[in-house]
């Protein structure tokens, strides 16, 4: 029925342009390139132009969440969501930016101050012009929302439009790399805070009385650029929790999702056992352990939080708690990043024997003559989490230092972290595209509780946002100072009909990561300004 349908719009569309042939037709820009090929002995009239076939593809949907992009946090929508806006720049899975809104920028010679022009070109699904006052508008709401708030916590000073017609992004800070943070869905000004805002992707949102359906947008400004979904009409299926969605994807026979993202890492994920294709798609969300060095006894001369990565046994944490579906690191790093060193990151990994040797030459401190019992707080919460500090506390009371659990509700959780009765807790961010580290230790940053807060670091953090390559070294301070030991990074899973969507490159947060030829050398205006 729906290949049917499909073919029903096709011919519909077709007979449109029969219809108006009595009007003249503008030929004025159109531009012969000459790479037309013809085989020998066939004439032109006989080359007819390749028809993609329909994929047939259906996506779960949950009506009970929204399909605001800006924060709209749900995994189900956001994959519905990658064919529905765009942003300014799209970042694939290696971390490239393309342009895609963006017509044109130019950056300051401090790297301070990001200008960029909008595509003339682009519009709404409607047929109106994006403005700078939509994009403004999307950027002031992003960043006040959860989903997107963080990634630019304190660096973004302002948006704002400019006099020549463009928007500037204010920095507190030089970043060379501004660009993998600006992949935020933009959306009318009008709409930020509506359920289901007008948005500049291939498709659109609609209802009618046999249920939801994203429909191809033919007037797309982007005309027929080659994305991954090729249908006229994508079907969606309601769910309202992740194992609807595998069952969906598992069991619903000839109208069984095609397409679905998932979290590992979440309590609520749901383990698929078919025949699939998969991406594992850097996700952000660390895994780590804090160090209270402001209030801890145990930290009271600064080696133990230097030793204490190597009675952490990541791999068997990483089996039980996750079923292995997780990147165990020893750097805060996801280990897909350029700036993941192997080398370093080996001489930190789990090592029984080295952890007895220091910890025999540390003093572990007293309580009523008995060796004290390390704490380690965590978020109740999250039964995984819950499991990995037991059994963290387990094996480095085995190993010889005596350490117990504090396990606390949310805002409990939140307030033993603030008063600081606990010597180490279990913690998990999501961090920015970049990598970002400077909430740990910029001076009453949000997440340096415990003391966290160190000059030195700070600024290593901030270089390496002005430059890639200082990350090595940041990273190599980080790992030998241990106020924080990185335990987890996670991914998303991704996962596909086999065979059904040759070209699906997944990346984080854009399922459906398409380009459109731009480049970011060939946009960028060279001329640098304060």
């Amino acid at each position: 029925m729906k290949r049917i349908i499909s073919l029903l719009l096709a011919l519909a569309m077709m007979l449109g342009v029969f219809t108006g042939c009595g009007n003249k037709i503008d030929n004025s820009a159109y531009v012969p390139t000459g790479d037309a090929i013809v085989m020998e002995d066939q004439d032109l009239e006989d080359i007819q132009p390749e028809e993609e076939e329909d994929q047939e593809l259906y996506l779960a949907y949950n009506p009970e969440h929204s399909l605001n992009p800006l924060f709209g946090s749900d995994y189900i929508n956001r994959v519905l969501m990658s064919l529905m806006y765009q942003p300014l720049f799209a970042v694939d899975n290696k971390k490239n930016p393309t342009p895609i809104l963006c017509g044109r920028y130019r950056v300051s010679a401090n790297q301070r101050n990001w200008f960029v022009y909008l595509d003339p070109n682009a519009k709404f699904s409607d047929g109106s012009k994006v403005t700078v006052e939509d994009v403004v508008a999307s950027y002031n709401t992003a960043m006040e929302n959860d989903y997107y708030r963080n990634r630019f916590l304190m660096h973004l000073i302002r948006v704002e439009a400019t006099e020549d017609g463009g928007i500037q992004f204010a920095l507190d800070t030089p970043m060379d790399d501004l660009p993998l943070l600006l992949d935020v869905p933009i959306v009318k000004a009008s709409d930020v805070d509506a359920i289901l805002p007008l948005g500049t992707g291939p498709y659109v949102y609609a209802e009618d009385l046999s249920g939801a359906t994203l429909k191809r947008n033919e007037n797309w400004w982007c005309g027929n650029t080659k994305i991954p979904a090729k249908d006229l009409i994508i079907d969606l299926i309601e769910v309202s929790s992740q194992a609807e969605v595998r069952d969906a994807f598992q069991f619903g026979g000839d109208k069984s999702v095609s397409v679905v993202c998932t979290n590992p890492m979440s309590d609520s994920f749901a383990e698929y056992r078919c025949d699939y294709e998969l991406w594992e798609i850097e996700s952000g969300y660390m895994l780590y352990i804090g160090c209270n060095i402001l209030y801890s006894e145990h930290f009271d001369d600064g080696t133990l939080r230097t030793f204490l990565t190597y009675g952490i046994d990541r791999e068997t944490l990483a089996q039980d708690a996750y079923k292995g579906l997780v990147d165990t690191v020893t750097l805060p790093c996801s280990p897909a990043e350029v700036y993941y060193n192997k080398s370093l990151a080996a001489n930190y990994e789990y090592s029984p024997m080295k952890f007895i040797d220091y910890l025999s030459r540390y003093r572990i401190p007293l309580k009523d003559g008995a060796q004290k019992q390390m704490v380690l707080l965590v978020n109740s919460e999250d039964s995984a989490r819950v499991r990995i500090a037991r059994n963290i506390a387990e094996e480095l009371t085995e190993l010889g230092l005596p350490t117990g659990t504090l396990e606390c509700k949310g805002s409990t959780f939140k307030n033993v972290l603030v008063a600081g009765t606990y010597d180490i807790y279990l913690g998990m961010t999501r961090l920015s595209p970049n990598m970002d580290l400077t909430e740990f230790f910029r001076p009453y940053g949000e997440m340096s509780r415990g003391g966290l807060q160190h000059e030195t670091i700070y600024s290593m953090c901030l270089n390496a946002l002005e430059n890639s390559g200082n990350y090595y070294n940041l990273y190599q301070k980080l790992a030998q100072d241990g106020r924080i030991i990185p335990l987890m990074f996670g991914h998303y899973n991704v996962y596909a009909e086999r065979g059904l969507m040759p070209d699906l490159a997944p990346a984080r947060d854009n399922v459906f990561y398409y380009s459109l030829g731009k480049t970011m050398e060939g946009t960028m205006i060279e001329e640098t300004y304060e």
